[in-house]
């Protein structure tokens, strides 16, 4: 049987990306408990196609 937990499986995408405008997109996949951060994630992952540190923020 498959637990039931908190801990969910989400997708963080680049926000600054988005307005640059070029093509292709920076996304990341992890885990986040959501009892302890119900809110959205925002984390400084690293951009390879704007080659730096940008916020990735999580989507749906």
């Amino acid at each position: 049987m498959a637990k039931k937990g908190n801990r969910v499986q989400v997708i963080l995408e680049c926000t600054e990306h988005k307005e640059s405008g070029q093509p292709g997109t920076s996304r990341y996949v992890t885990t986040k408990n959501r009892k302890n951060t119900p809110d959205r994630m925002e984390l400084k992952k690293f951009n390879p196609i704007l080659k730096k540190y940008t916020i990735h923020k999580e989507i749906k």
